[in-house]
């Protein structure tokens, strides 16, 4: 498959009052063209600041790209002057972001919103602009787009805004999409409508998609891989059914232990305990190892290396060492390996 971007060991760091807070610690990974990669992890992983780096949209007053590169279409993006990237963003790619409230200016017409990256990257006339905002307003599921285009935000649902975000990050057939929690601010029937657009368009423009959340259940919806994010590092990457049924880091346990399925009786969900780590002073070993009810004493001491668990999965915990004690995983993630032939249960 081809690699439309590739990110090679980026080192992301904000000067702040307290110090250098070290958020994103030797991050790699490939997109590939066509695909959806959905990048996980609770708050506070890096995951938005991993893609914003990409578009380079982090402050210019306290973060530093202190190493790595972004790849795309040959050129370095860490090494671009503004000017260069104006013309990459929102023509070869693109952001959705969490808010659509916050996305729109309240004070344009939705029109003059969706029609301005058109005119801008694709130097089209007014007309041809609005005629393709019309046409964008219906293809991501807007009824009477010709009314609709003249109206402002604050005459939008939650949904209906989003969408309109979505048409906006669409307008130039991007050939990547960042969408940063789309769904987050969306209730639970507008969010499977919005994802299911997401999909439908994909195959239209034929887009990669990168999928920020903290929600498993819409992974399972939309990615192909899934990178999980701690500490500012990427622990475990794989195909969407490697990390659902066969999840080898004890952190992705804990997520989709915490996760409620159809066979979920009344008992407890299961919730990680502690914090995730200060990256003013980042742990010496594995980050996760204060949490981690798994934790060996080279895990105070060293930070584990990807094991390869097969030709698409990969894994950063020393239980994959072959000197490692053979451990049982949770049996919510036993169960869910039963559901799926083909996997392992166990080591």
């Amino acid at each position: 498959m081809e690699k439309i971007l590739q990110i090679k060991d980026l080192n992301i760091s904000f000067h702040t009052f307290a110090g250098e807070v070290k958020a994103i610690r030797g991050v790699s990974f490939d997109l590939f063209k066509g695909e959806t990669l959905a990048i996980v992890g609770e708050s506070g992983s890096g995951k938005s600041v991993t893609t914003k780096s990409i578009m380079r949209l982090l402050p210019e007053h306290n973060s530093e790209i202190k190493g790595g590169q972004v790849l795309f279409d040959g050129k370095d993006l860490t090494k671009l002057s503004d000017k260069q990237m104006q013309k990459i963003r929102g023509k070869d790619i693109s952001m959705i972001f969490q808010d659509p409230m916050t996305s729109l200016n309240p004070t344009m017409k939705i029109g003059n919103q969706i029609m301005e990256p058109l005119i801008k990257h694709q130097n089209m006339s007014k007309g041809a602009a609005r005629e393709r905002a019309v046409e964008l307003l219906r293809l991501v599921g807007i009824p009477k787009p010709e009314i609709r285009v003249d109206q402002y935000p604050h005459q939008f649902s939650g949904g209906m805004r989003q969408r309109v975000v979505i048409a906006i990050a669409l307008a130039c057939n991007p050939k990547v999409l960042i969408a940063d929690e789309p769904t987050t601010a969306l209730d639970v029937t507008i969010q499977a409508q919005i994802l299911e657009l997401m999909k439908d368009l994909q195959k239209k423009i034929d887009t990669s998609i990168i999928f920020i959340t903290h929600d498993l259940g819409v992974v399972a919806n939309v990615a192909d891989r899934v990178a999980v994010m701690y500490g500012g590092k990427i622990v475990e990457v794989g195909t969407a059914d490697e990390i659902f049924y066969n999840p080898k880091h004890p952190y992705t346990w804990g997520l989709i232990s915490s996760m409620p399925d159809m066979e979920t009786n009344d008992e407890e969900l299961y919730s990680i305990p502690g914090t995730p780590p200060d990256l003013l002073d980042p742990p010496k070993g594995d980050a996760f190892a204060p949490r981690n009810p798994y934790v060996m004493k080279i895990d105070l001491e060293q930070e584990p290396p990807f094991f390869k668990v097969s030709d698409t999965h990969y894994a950063a915990t020393w239980l994959l060492h072959p000197d490692a004690p053979k451990v049982e995983p949770p049996e919510a993630v036993k169960r869910r390996q039963s559901q799926f032939p083909g996997v392992k249960v166990g080591k």
